[in-house]
């Protein structure tokens, strides 16, 4: 059973930076693919980044794209999400993800969800 934990997230100003990291059971290296999927009240769950080890590549959500960053250190056990000039529209519980098949990651059922860590960015 492969265990997520999130932590890193807080309060923070619009223009902001904070770095999200996803300490894992197992080795990430095991993982085939890890990701973060944020939900805000009365969102929709959505993909925001992820990183798989097949592929050898990483996906950003457009929303994200330019200003988030993610990326795993496979000796620590540890994924990470720098997030950079954050925005109040990224206010959300943000959760680490994992799964060894990047189809499930593609259509949101990843099968190992972390507990959750929060961003809140004031305007």
């Amino acid at each position: 059973q492969v265990q997520l934990a999130e932590s890193g997230g807080g309060s923070v100003q619009a223009g902001g930076s904070l770095r999200l990291s996803c300490a894992a059971s197992v080795y990430t290296s095991s993982l085939a693919c890890m990701g973060w999927f944020r939900q805000a009240p009365g969102e929709e769950r959505e993909g925001v980044a992820r990183i798989c080890s097949g592929a050898g590549t990483t996906w950003h959500a457009d929303s994200v794209k330019g200003r988030f960053t993610i990326s795993r250190d496979n000796a620590q056990k540890t994924l990470y999400l720098q997030m950079n000039s954050l925005k109040p529209e990224d206010s959300a519980m943000y959760y680490c993800v994992a799964d060894a098949l990047l189809t499930r990651m593609i259509t949101g059922r990843p099968s190992y969800w972390g507990q959750g860590t929060q961003v809140t960015v004031s305007s």
